[in-house]
């Protein structure tokens, strides 16, 4: 189950984050983010086959190249504290921030070095009918069944951008995974133990599974 959620975690990388010094993404409709940015982060993934190969932390390089600036980080870490944010202060919510990131950061990473063949297509949809839509992708790989994922974006009312914050596949809420894992860590050990425990799992360097 580890290795498929892995997997799928590298799916909704692979899926919102675009070559962004090549060519810009319409980050003002989700289905077209999706689309532009999936074709574009799986070329990139191609031509840094090698270098991934070689040096295995490049997949964090290109996660923080072509994810983050699509993705609700702050949002996605606060849904993460849930109740417990009312615990912390300003200094620990913003450190809480950039370590929760720098884990999805690795996690996706991680789950990219899985990457191979597999290709995507976004099921057309409705119009979005407030700030928060889903978009339905399949992912395909030759000799293989179908997977169905549904992706979950935040409209920025002041930007008019929209930006990624949870995937759910087979039923399963990513970041709902997340809040059980850390918000009980928070919960039992306090949120600066689990800032630095997050601290020592991002040093790690990353290595390819084979």
């Amino acid at each position: 189950m580890f290795k498929k959620i892995a997997l799928l975690l590298g799916l909704m990388t692979s899926m919102f984050f675009s070559l962004s010094a090549q060519a810009a993404v319409d980050a003002t409709d989700p289905y077209a983010l999706v689309d532009q940015a999936a074709k574009q982060t799986f070329a990139r993934l191609k031509a840094d086959h090698a270098q991934v190969k070689s040096n295995p932390d490049h997949l964090r390089v290109i996660i923080r190249e072509e994810l983050l600036p699509y993705v609700d980080n702050r949002f996605a870490a606060y849904k993460v504290l849930g109740n417990q944010i009312k615990q912390t202060n300003e200094a620990q919510r913003n450190a809480f921030v950039d370590v929760f990131t720098e884990y999805m950061v690795s996690s996706y990473a991680d789950a990219l070095a899985h990457f191979d063949k597999q290709t995507v297509k976004v099921e057309p949809g409705k119009a979005p009918d407030g700030n928060i839509t889903a978009v339905s992708v399949s992912v395909k790989e030759a000799g293989k069944p179908d997977i169905f994922l549904e992706f979950k974006l935040r409209k920025n009312n002041k930007t008019g951008e929209w930006k990624a914050f949870d995937m759910v596949a087979e039923g399963i809420s990513l970041l709902s995974a997340k809040q059980s894992e850390l918000g009980g860590l928070i919960r039992q050990n306090g949120i600066d133990a689990v800032i630095a425990q997050l601290r020592e799992h991002n040093a790690k360097p990353l290595v390819l599974k084979k």
